[in-house]
């Protein structure tokens, strides 16, 4: 993984560790609501881990959000 692509995907976890924390959940209770493994939730936060489209959408579903809005901006 390039240096770039490893920025990327910590952008993303941030972003996806934000919503999730600003909704009040824990991995946990964020795992049960979209059916991902809390510890690779815990992973795409860190931005150790590239989440599938299909992942994306499981955990935008549980956050009741769009997948949209977990894309970061910049």
């Amino acid at each position: 993984m390039t240096p770039t692509e490893k920025q990327i995907l910590e952008k993303l976890g941030d972003r996806i560790k934000k919503i999730r924390t600003e909704k009040g959940l824990t991995t946990r209770e964020l795992e049960a609501f979209s059916g991902v493994d809390s510890s690779n939730i815990t992973r795409y936060e860190l931005g150790q881990k590239n989440p599938s489209y299909l992942t994306l959408v499981k955990l935008a579903k549980g956050l009741e959000v769009s997948i949209h809005s977990l894309i970061p901006k910049d």
